[in-house]
């Protein structure tokens, strides 16, 4: 074909017209161009070839132009061009994502087009006080207290759920039964109360053991090694999971919401009281907060006294101790870490209980007061535990800016696990915050030293002899988050090895002296660390088919859809239900995938040799002194990155050369690997460590406060945000003052009836807000500032406030936009020369962005 020049005129004004969604076209003419057109007609159409392809010299084809063509085409498919001439530019959008959106939006919109249609013509069906009094009404009926009724029932639901669960249905039929539960469930879920959450449960509990039914009986194919070998690791995984679906389900079915046991009105009468505050190697700086507060918690002074535990036989701390009158413990032989600390100093003190705090945990000063009332009503009441609470962001929080935003990793445990886990008497000891009988703690022979998590092992040998347990669900003492990634994980793996070995050594399914719902509460908190194995399988399973071409799941795409998609929706509506206050849906996927790899050989080697292994002292108080990303952290993540990128080329190759009944099943495991990828996106952008320098961190508050200047003049005012080390002030509206930089000024703030001056510098004045810097603070003064801050009873109370997540589908959108941002920051600092870490990569990585897509010329000029 030889074309003339006005036709390549008319070629032209069309390719200047075409939309990104014309890129197959483009595809298509391009291939017609190349395969057709004679030597001489290059130049002709190659003009305007190079305005969407300006990284392809037409005239010096290259052995690399191919794969530049195809890559800048999916990115003509996929990314949004900016606007015409004089309109603001808009943030590149994927197409798919704004489609998704948009779809996401349309359907929202029908639902409630159809939920108004059904409410004006069914009103009391979608009453919410109606429904909730009609459904506890029933579940209350006087019906229930019949035994006979209640086993014939428990019976009839029994045989119910072996048929509903062992019934082989065809596709059709699945489809139908999936359908008919799903538009149940969306109608029960609109119902307030705990009941509605019970029969969500019992839904998901229903599809999701009809999965592992058809998976296990159904699925596994045999006919060669690497299948069944393939299928057997993937069921065994998905098994593990169901079990942790069910325990969880079984754990935290009912808060049992403990109120808080009022002390008698004669102070006499209540106990003594030894608070212990184990250090090791923190700072000084971490420690005086947490023993101030601990000083002036409201309890009789001749019943109070305070300890410190020091392991590291600190100079410092021993004059710290000595100037602000609290005791100072050490011991001679430091064995079995903070258990063996703990346990030297129950020897050398007498009080009927202990408190114990971490040294970076400051307890308010009603803490006493809110957790003894149950040791004088119950005799056996051997613990009181209550919430762990951070005021500095962790890993997560900060590196993905979701502080406030998202329930961070412990809210669940703290929030729902625990309160659940007090219903069955199974509510155990987490290490601070707590307080302890002696003669029960003596009783199991103090706390314990066979694990490194000693805490929850105590409290199952306590559960074991027979004492009881409590759980208040009040914040009572904050403390430091961990300030990296790494010592996150560090952290984490030490909790994951200590389960590991008390699963091993004192298996709370075995043994005397537990009930039945203490076992499953504590073999589920065992259980739950067990998931590193688990997690790597569900992040590589795809891989068998897309790489090896071997079936883990052998049925047809269809049936995989009609029983993989209603066992993960189900599930995850019913746990969003329960858990929508405390765990964001598909988080917990994120947490399991940044330790998955660290755990998993810990736990391995703790089930096989539980006497191994030691205890790490998690650091607190630290800084990040410049944004980084944590490389070696990341080796896990990149490796596992770089398999599921591989498996998505692999896939797209078996799209276009396997045969065309393998494109349901090509399809549904590249969906599966696109979201392990955005998970492993998310876990790469936790590593990406932010700046952090401030030493103290900044709590927000408004308190009322006093700003005093050196004429006389005193303001009153509020903080913004208070720390160690300074303050945010608000002045009264229409205020303003005229200061300069590091004028001094004292701030007075009230407690007790009793009013503190502390004196402070300005760093910055703006409008009708000052910040000012304590300096120069005596031990007194300190002790004061954080009496009036950390310490106040009211300090916490508003951590309580929580929303519920609304919909799952705010945390699938987090997972795209994180995990998409993430992995597209990835590939820009690999891609770029910049990035090359000697002389000798630079052309190989300029070679390689070449490969990456340009924006093409006619765009430009539309900027």
């Amino acid at each position: 074909m030889n074309l003339p020049a006005a036709n390549w005129r008319e070629w032209g004004l069309r390719l200047r017209l075409l939309h990104p969604a014309d890129a197959p076209r483009c595809a298509l003419l391009l291939l017609s161009l190349f395969v057709v057109t004679p030597a001489h007609g290059w130049t002709a159409w190659g003009n305007v070839a190079r305005q969407y392809f300006p990284q392809v010299d037409f005239s010096r084809p290259r052995l690399a132009d191919p794969l530049r063509i195809l890559l800048q085409l999916v990115w003509l498919l996929l990314v949004k061009p900016p606007r015409a001439q004089g309109a603001r530019r808009p943030k590149p959008l994927p197409y798919l994502l704004e489609f998704s959106r948009h779809a996401l939006a349309s359907a929202a919109g029908q639902r409630r087009r159809a939920e108004v249609w059904l409410e004006a013509r069914f009103p009391r069906m979608f009453d919410p006080a109606h429904l909730r009094g009609s459904v506890e009404g029933f579940a209350e009926h006087a019906w229930w207290r019949n035994a006979a009724i209640r086993t014939a029932c428990y019976l009839l639901a029994g045989l119910l759920g072996v048929v509903l669960v062992t019934t082989p249905f065809d596709e059709y039929s699945q489809a139908v039964f999936t359908v008919v539960l799903l538009l149940m469930a969306l109608w029960v879920r609109r119902i307030p109360g705990p009941v509605p959450t019970l029969i969500l449960m019992v839904f998901s509990i229903a599809v999701s053991t009809r999965y592992i039914w058809w998976r296990t009986s159904s699925t596994i194919n045999d006919d060669s090694w690497p299948n069944l070998i393939a299928g057997v690791i993937l069921l065994g995984a998905e098994i593990y999971a169901w079990l942790v679906l069910l325990l969880g389900f079984f754990q935290s079915s009912w808060m049992l919401e403990r109120k808080v046991v009022p002390l008698p009105a004669d102070a006499s009468l209540w106990p003594s009281v030894d608070v212990f505050i184990p250090i090791y190697s923190e700072p000084l700086r971490v420690l005086k907060p947490t023993v101030f507060a601990a000083m002036s918690m409201d309890w009789p002074p001749g019943k109070l006294r305070v300890h410190i535990l020091d392991d590291g036989s600190r100079d410092e701390i021993r004059e710290f101790a000595s100037q602000v009158g609290v005791g100072y413990i050490v011991r001679s032989e430091h064995k079995h870490a903070k258990a063996g600390n703990i346990n030297h100093a129950l020897g050398v003190t007498d009080a009927s209980f202990v408190a114990i705090f971490d040294c970076d945990h400051i307890p308010t000063r009603s803490f006493l007061q809110t957790t003894m009332g149950g040791f004088l009503k119950d005799e056996k009441l051997a613990l009181v535990q209550t919430p762990h609470h951070f005021f500095s962001a962790d890993p997560f929080e900060r590196n993905l800016d979701t502080r406030d935003k998202v329930p961070n990793e412990g809210e669940l445990f703290y929030g729902r696990v625990q309160d659940g886990n007090d219903l069955w008497n199974a509510s155990f000891f987490c290490g601070s915050c707590a307080v302890l009988r002696r003669d029960a703690l003596m009783a199991v022979g103090g706390i314990a030293v066979e694990t490194v998590t000693e805490d929850a092992h105590t409290s199952l040998k306590m559960h074991r002899r027979g004492y009881h347990s409590a759980y208040i669900n009040l914040v009572q003492a904050a403390g430091l988050a961990t300030e990296s990634l790494s010592a996150h994980v560090g952290q984490r793996i030490r909790w994951a090895r200590g389960m590991a070995q008390i699963f091993r050594s004192d298996n709370p399914m075995l043994g005397k002296g537990l009930t039945l719902g203490q076992r499953f509460c504590y073999l589920n908190a065992m259980m739950h660390f067990l998931y590193g194995i688990p997690r790597l399988v569900f992040l590589t399973a795809p891989l068998a088919f897309l790489l090896f071409h071997a079936y883990t799941i052998y049925a047809p795409a269809l049936g995989l859809v009609l029983y993989v998609v209603p066992h993960m929706v189900f599930s995850v509506m019913s746990n969003s239900r329960m858990h929508g206050e405390f765990r964001r849906s598909f988080w917990g996927e994120v947490y399991e995938t940044v330790l998955a790899w660290y755990i998993t050989l810990p736990t391995t080697v703790a089930l096989l040799f539980p006497g191994l292994g030691k205890f790490n002292v998690t650091a607190k108080g630290g800084v990040v002194e410049e944004d980084h990303v944590d490389w070696s952290i990341t080796k896990p993540y990149l490796f596992l990155l770089g398999l599921n990128l591989l498996g998505v080329g692999f896939g797209v190759y078996r799209m276009w050369t396997g045969p065309a009944n393998e494109i349901g099943t090509v399809l549904v495991n590249l969906f599966w690997v696109g979201y392990n990828t955005l998970l492993l996106g998310v876990a790469l952008a936790v590593a990406r460590e932010l700046r952090q320098v401030r030493v103290s961190h900044r709590v927000q508050s408004r308190l009322p406060v006093s700003l005093h200047l050196h004429d006389g003049k005193v303001y009153p005012c509020h903080t913004l945000d208070y720390s160690e080390g300074g303050m945010a002030l608000e002045l009264p509206e229409g205020l303003r003052l005229r200061l300069k930089q590091n004028t001094e000024l004292t701030v007075s703030m009230r407690r007790s009836g009793r009013s503190f001056a502390l004196p402070c510098r300005l760093v910055f004045s703006k409008g009708g807000r000052l910040s000012v810097r304590f300096a120069g603070l005596s031990l007194d003064e300190e002790m004061a500032l954080v009496q009036c801050t950390f310490g106040r009873a009211d300090a916490w109370l508003k951590t309580t406030e929580r929303k519920h997540e609304g919909t799952p589908l705010g945390g699938a959108w987090d997972i795209w936009r994180m995990g998409g941002h993430s992995l597209w920051q990835l590939a820009q600092q690999l891609f770029s020369p910049l990035g090359a870490r000697s002389g000798r990569w630079v052309g190989f990585w300029n070679w390689l962005g070449s490969l990456l897509p340009r924006q093409p010329h006619i765009y430009r000029n539309m900027k």
